[in-house]
């Protein structure tokens, strides 16, 4: 999958949360060369898109959280791809599979 991408195959979309979830280990350690790479690369790349959350980020965000009881990262991951009309949502945690609104992937799926 990412093969295709640098291919220009393919192109990912994610929430600004993975901005914060990738940048917190980097930060925590102190490596700044790591912090400065990762924003560029999620911030700068064509195949990849960072959306903002927004009002209706927010309001699937919250109709996730009820209806699948999902912690409000996940929910805002997953209502992100819903947003901008992803055909996939790419993810190691199979428990978000319950989603009926758009196809979920794990990465062990794509293994085999």
């Amino acid at each position: 999958m990412f093969a295709e991408n640098k291919k220009k195959k393919l192109k990912f979309a994610s929430s600004v949360i993975t901005l914060i979830e990738v940048l917190v280990l980097p930060l925590k350690e102190g490596n700044n060369k790591i912090v400065k790479a990762y924003e560029s690369i999620l911030t700068n790349s064509k195949s990849i898109d960072i959306f903002d959350l927004n009002t209706t980020i927010a309001r699937i965000s919250a109709k996730f959280r009820a209806e699948y009881s999902f912690k409000t990262p996940d929910a805002i991951q997953l209502a992100t791809a819903v947003y901008c009309s992803a055909d996939y949502f790419l993810t190691n945690d199979k428990r978000l599979k319950a989603v009926k609104e758009i196809k979920v992937i794990t990465m062990d799926e794509l293994k085999t």
